[in-house]
């Protein structure tokens, strides 16, 4: 029987991708293992493993392709023994992957199983993706699975033909049968009509189209630019975050002469390697990234997220940070960083930086977290707000350290200070518990050597 490779969704988010290249082609064999092709995802390019062996025996979607939906049948393998030609010729046009559409919009639109005979022919088939003794699921659900130690068979898949994706797993429990086989009844018939609408009910404003916006002004006085996978995704989850998420804000002032003068004294006292080079170098902003997760180690009910009907709250400080990049920004995350030292977060800090440049991170280090730190110091930038990153519920806007004339005692005296403001969830804290966390991280500011006990 030929077997299907499907898009995989390579992060939990993912609904789209970029076929970038085949690295294989049709005739080759596959081992398990072997990388079949390059995706690219909203924020990196990623390399997909065949988790089956045979013969690629046709490609349907070309290297190139733009927006190929996850689910959607992207190629053919044949197995060990099929001919392949036979393989080729039974699944050869497109319209598996034509048909995965129709199939969720079919129910809805029309409860008569005669209108739509070809979808439901095809759905049905492997539903259950024990039969044969194989397991059909996607490589994300697979990789979860081998964490948690659950078994796959023991689950019935929610995807196309009955293929086993991620949210499958979500309430599984290792070594354990989960009560999974009610679940296709409910999913075969009625259930597509109840979960089509189930992701997001959102009354999203819309702006002018494309061609509104383009007649506001003369042609051939602008270029037009194509938006990649990482701007669409910028651009859809921050009007997601505006509307969804009452923001409020929280702004202070913190004086950093104290903090400027341990920070010299840190990286004056770094080791050096054989080269002769400092084994690290301590930045401002590697001060508030570890101020930040004690702070939020100090006012708990703060590292918390919106989790729709409950709140979660963080035991560590997952703290995320926005590294701008040519197109957009990753806010790579810097895991339990209450529990690392200033030379840790620094060094660490710098490899996410970089490979966060080239693309190179992973789903994992992108994701999480309940707070992030955006720094437009080095820019020149007094104070600005920023908006929060969705299910984060904070997000810390820093500006410029400069020198400035502020009376203390009844003097006017010049201290160094910088404006930071804090973005707030509304349906996670109040006014008071985020102007206690933000005063907690002023704190820590202010005091920098508590930082290093």
């Amino acid at each position: 029987m030929p077997i299907e490779i499907l898009m995989p969704a390579l992060s939990p988010t993912m609904e789209k991708g970029n076929l970038a290249k085949w690295l294989k082609k049709e005739g080759d064999t596959v081992k398990s293992g072997d990388v079949l092709a390059e995706i690219e995802t909203d924020k990196a390019t990623m390399e997909v493993e065949s988790i089956d062996e045979g013969v690629l025996a046709k490609i349907l979607v070309p290297e190139g392709s733009q927006d190929v939906p996850v689910n959607q049948l992207i190629a053919i393998l044949a197995a060990e023994g099929e001919d392949v030609a036979t393989a080729a010729a039974g699944k050869g046009a497109p319209a598996p992957a034509a048909a995965a559409a129709p199939a969720a919009a079919a129910p809805a639109a029309s409860p008569a199983p005669a209108a739509a005979p070809a979808p439901v022919a095809a759905a049905p088939a492997p539903a259950s993706n024990g039969q044969g003794g194989r397991v059909f699921a996607s490589p994300l659900a697979r990789r979860i699975a081998k964490d948690k130690g659950i078994d796959l068979a023991s689950l019935s898949g929610s995807g196309p033909h009955g293929r086993i994706v991620a949210r499958d797993l979500e309430g599984a429990q290792p070594g354990a049968k989960p009560a999974a086989a009610p679940a296709p009844a409910a999913a075969a018939a009625p259930a597509p009509a109840a979960a089509a609408p189930a992701p997001k009910a959102t009354a999203a404003l819309t702006g002018p189209t494309a061609d509104q916006v383009k007649a506001m002004f003369e042609a051939g006085t602008y270029e037009e630019v194509q938006l990649d996978g990482m701007r669409k995704t910028i651009a859809r989850r921050l009007v997601e975050s505006e509307q969804l998420t009452p923001h409020f804000y929280l702004t202070v002032d913190c004086d950093l002469d104290d903090l400027m003068a341990l920070r010299e004294q840190v990286n004056a006292n770094a080791s050096k390697d054989k080269d002769g080079k400092p084994s690290y170098r301590v930045s401002v902003n590697d001060f508030i990234i570890k101020a930040l997760a004690l702070a939020l180690q100090k006012v708990p009910a703060a590292n918390a997220v919106w989790a729709e009907d409950r709140i979660l709250r963080m035991k560590h400080s997952d703290v995320g940070v926005a590294v701008a990049i040519d197109g957009g920004l990753y806010a790579p995350i810097v895991k339990k960083a209450e529990q690392k030292t200033l030379s840790t977060i620094s060094n660490e800090m710098r490899d996410l930086a970089a490979r966060a440049r080239t693309k190179k991170l992973k789903p994992e280090e992108y994701s999480g977290g309940s707070t992030s730190v955006s720094n437009l110091g080095m820019m020149g930038m007094r104070n600005f707000t920023a908006i929060i990153n969705a299910p984060q519920s904070s997000i810390l806007a820093v500006g410029a350290s400069e020198q400035r004339a502020v009376v203390k005692g009844g003097e006017v005296k010049v201290v160094t200070q910088m404006t930071v403001t804090m973005t707030c969830d509304h349906r996670v804290m109040d006014g008071a518990l985020g102007a206690e966390l933000l005063s907690a991280f002023k704190g820590f500011i202010e005091k920098p050597m508590a930082m290093l006990v």
